[in-house]
């Protein structure tokens, strides 16, 4: 926003410790490594993605036989002319990543020439800066629209049908929690209807991105971003693989100053919009937080768990009795394997956080999987009443590019359930 004293949707990020409470990121050990792994992410985009998308790909090219090298530099193919236009691509996605890097580091108060931070990031937090960048096609673009409509409109519906009896001037006094708030579109969506409304997020590298499309961009569509460029298998079109998509669709403070006046809003959205940082089954199992909620919802965020109950334990400790719990979302169950997929995927520092041996908290040790079916009966064992259960509601992608000759299609599950 302009004015960042006055604007701020997001004023300041809660982050919690093993034992739930308050740390500075800076002086704990372990969130120390990983924000910097996140932050020099961003810093490597660039680079990065130079080298292995294009240089590489330059010096394959280059070793073809000369004959078919110059068919292909021909203007029918000329795909020199196409890394040209791949490298532009790339600078527009880094140029975003520097201002994320930018705001980051001085919000931390980190030197920016310091080799304190620089070279923290491991090859899976670079995967993990690229995806997040690609992820602003589905949270912020107008083209990415109908992957929203598909998944948070069945989510806000249910949140009006269960509070239809507050006027929607009143719904600042509804409290939603929304975990797993990745770039904050569900969380804005939901406090653009009036309620208050607090995110929780694991990921250093989601949370810096939704610091800065929440609160420093300049107005709507001001910014460019390519987000097929990086990939060149399955396009029928090369403009397709080069397609410009401009963000933010909205501009989230004229958004909700517009709302609020709509609404007649007793609170202003930036007195009931928040966000923590943290894992969500041990901050919110802290005692300050019993019964602290209306309302939990979740958007393809149960198959993060690796043990489900924790997840519905941590739900029914923050929500009050009567509170429901709205989720949407397919079973790809992120865990699925156990201990091996654990061990892997914990040499990310980011997910080495998930999955420290603290026998708490998403890295507690076990896991398993459930059909729906199962995940709903479990539900109702901790005390739910499972009031509306949609088994395949519709069909959702997720940052699935509508034009590409491979479509991952989702057939999520949405469902209710009310705290007895």
């Amino acid at each position: 926003m302009e004015n960042k004293e006055e604007h701020t949707l997001v004023p300041g990020e809660e982050v919690a410790d093993d034992e739930g409470s308050e740390v500075d990121p800076l002086s704990d050990p372990e969130e120390r490594r990983v924000l910097f792994a996140a932050l020099d992410s961003f810093r490597q985009y660039r680079q990065a993605a130079h080298y292995n998308i294009t240089h590489l790909r330059r010096q394959s090219f280059y070793s073809l036989p000369s004959a078919h090298m110059e068919l292909l530099a021909s203007e029918s193919f000329n795909l020199p002319k196409t890394l040209d236009a791949v490298d532009a691509a790339i600078d527009a996605n880094a140029d975003i990543a520097d201002t994320v890097l930018a705001l980051g580091l001085d919000m931390y108060g980190l030197d920016p020439e310091s080799t304190e931070w620089r070279g923290a990031a491991t090859s899976q937090d670079m995967d993990k800066v690229r995806s997040t960048i690609r992820q602003l096609y589905r949270d912020w673009s107008a083209e990415g629209a109908r992957e929203r409509e598909a998944c948070y409109r069945p989510i806000l519906a249910g949140l009006n049908r269960a509070f239809e009896h507050v006027s929607p001037s009143k719904r600042s006094n509804v409290s939603v929690l929304v975990p797993g708030a990745g770039l904050g579109r569900l969380a804005f969506e939901i406090c653009n209807a009036g309620y208050a409304m607090e995110g929780n997020e694991i990921s250093y590298h989601q949370l810096l991105v939704s610091n800065w499309i929440l609160n420093y961009t300049s107005g709507p569509k001001s910014r460019s971003i390519f987000p097929w460029a990086l990939g060149f298998s399955n396009h029928t079109h090369r403009s397709h693989q080069l397609q410009e998509i401009q963000i933010p669709d909205v501009w989230p403070a004229e958004e909700l100053d517009k709302s609020c006046k709509t609404l007649s809003s007793e609170l202003h959205a930036y007195q009931r919009m928040s966000m923590s940082s943290g894992d969500f089954c041990v901050l919110y199992k802290e005692e300050r937080y019993r019964a602290a909620f209306d309302a939990v919802t979740t958007c393809f965020f149960v198959d993060t768990a690796p043990n489900l109950i924790a997840y519905i334990e941590t739900v029914k400790h923050c929500l009050k009795p009567g509170g429901v719990w709205i989720n949407l979302g397919p079973l790809l169950w992120h865990f699925e394997g156990g201990s091996p997929e654990k061990q892997k995927i914990s040499s990310s520092s980011e997910t080495g956080r998930e999955n420290q041996d603290r026998n708490q908290g998403i890295g507690e040790s076990g896991s398993f999987e459930l059909a729906d079916e199962e995940v709903v009966k479990l539900v109702e064992y901790f005390g739910f009443e499972v009031i509306e259960h949609n088994p395949v509601h519709g069909e959702a992608g997720y940052i699935q590019d509508p034009r590409s000759m491979l479509q991952n299609t989702y057939k999520p599950s949405f469902w209710m359930a009310r705290k007895m």
